[in-house]
């Protein structure tokens, strides 16, 4: 049974079926980017190992099943492997054959090792801010932070998947009980007063059923879920706290505020928070400065460079690196590169972003505003382009200043109210 096996993984006509199911899967995963966006098909159709419901020129297929990325190619690398070792015998004749099937074999487990063991994250610096953990824009997570320990913070963390069945939510750390009563994958919020209120149900906003915290002064706007690369969901939600069989109360939890809430108990201070996963280091970054030249007269970047302060208290290490273009920072087996910058023409600056894989692997950027991704999920530095849109942004931002004033002047009568920027790349910090 075993040489029967063997016969039918190194077989060819293995090989020719597993390349045409991944041509079909390349082309079924290509047009699904249309309709679920490059990220997501990325990681339903190529980081999975299987497929379950499928959408073709807007038609569902849920009873369509497909092996997925991670299967097609473990299957092939299985493929290839015992073919090497069992169909083909050491001769200098045969050594091209022998070379193209082990240079194959170290692609295939190159690229499943990178996509299962990395995980890419950003973060994004102003000058003279510090930072001890990084942000996956993809991923969101609901945080209890216990604010009363006298050295550090206690911080669990619950992933947005659990929030989605809006049942109970337990954790062994956490005292209380935690029920989600309301979830909305992507929202706006907004303060209102009582001459708007129903203007504003009128437009689609509905009010949360919190009475704690900054529910009973806004209201919420579900929106459709967005799956374009430019573009970012905030979800929001009402949790409600119980511990004990008594209901403590129902806060409204949001990604696109970072007004502290908090929950007392047991003469201990919860903060609570919906906010980008984070990924935490021992050590620090500090950005000191970051300076972007151009030649004179022409949009030609001549230099990106950021001097940056690393701490790293477990080594006693304090000191400063520069990480510029085509120069990126080494370092706790990662790579860090200088990648994009953000420029913010209100404050008449500009700030970088440092964004890094996550464990392990060198694979990182370190820029601003937000990674890029191509088809194959990695980010690419464009440190080294030139910006040519400043003109296109001058009118969409004009175009948005204008709907600025004109949302402050509605809501001119109604209190401030301690609202995060809505702008997703610059995440609320708890």
């Amino acid at each position: 049974m075993s040489d029967r096996l063997l016969k039918t993984l190194s077989s060819l006509r293995l090989t020719v079926i597993l390349l045409v199911l991944g041509l079909v899967l390349i082309f079924v995963g290509t047009l699904a980017q249309v309709h679920e966006g490059l990220y997501n098909a990325q990681v339903r159709y190529f980081k999975s190992w299987v497929i379950i419901g499928v959408t073709l020129f807007g038609t569902k297929m849920p009873w369509l099943i497909l092996p997925g990325g991670y299967t097609l190619g473990s299957v092939l690398l299985v493929n290839l492997t015992v073919a090497h070792f069992t169909r083909f015998k050491w001769t200098w004749r045969k050594s091209g054959i022998f070379m193209t099937h082990l240079g194959i074999i170290l692609l295939l487990l190159g690229q499943l090792g990178t996509d299962i063991l990395s995980t890419e994250s950003a973060m994004r610096l102003e000058e003279g801010e510090t930072k001890n953990y990084s942000e996956d824009f993809h991923a969101n997570e609901l945080v209890f932070v216990n604010k009363s320990l006298p050295n550090e913070d206690e911080v669990v963390a619950i992933p947005e998947s659990f929030m989605q069945g809006k049942g109970e939510l337990k954790h062994p750390q956490l005292p209380f009980t935690v029920k989600v009563k309301e979830y909305w994958p992507n929202s706006f919020l907004t303060n209102f007063g009582p001459f708007i209120a129903e203007s504003l149900a009128k437009e689609g906003f509905v009010r949360p059923t919190a009475d704690q915290g900054i529910g009973p002064k806004v209201m919420v706007l579900p929106m459709p879920v967005v799956t374009a690369m430019d573009s970012r969901n905030i979800p929001s939600a009402v949790i409600e706290v119980t511990a004990g069989g008594a209901v403590k109360g129902a806060w409204l939890v949001s990604s696109q505020t970072s007004a502290k809430q908090v929950v007392e108990h047991d003469g201990k201070s919860w903060e609570m928070a919906l906010r980008f996963k984070r990924h935490y280091k021992p050590y620090s970054f500090t950005l000191m400065d970051f300076t972007h030249e151009r030649y004179p007269g022409t949009d030609l970047p001549k230099d990106f460079r950021s001097r940056v302060r690393v701490v790293n208290p477990s080594k006693n290490e304090d000191r400063e690196v520069e990480i510029f273009m085509n120069n990126p920072l080494r370092y706790d087996g990662m790579a860090f590169y200088q990648a994009r910058r953000h420029r913010d023409r209100a404050a008449s600056r500009e700030e970088p972003e440092l964004a890094y894989p996550l464990p392990g692997l060198p694979d990182g950027r370190f820029g601003a505003d937000r990674p890029i991704h191509d088809s194959s999920g990695r980010v690419h530095p464009e440190a080294d382009e030139p910006d040519h849109r400043d003109d296109r942004r001058e009118g969409k931002e004009q175009s948005a200043a204008k709907e600025r004033r004109g949302r402050e002047e509605m809501n001119a009568h109604v209190p401030p109210f301690p609202f995060g920027r809505l702008f997703v790349a610059n995440p609320p910090a708890l």
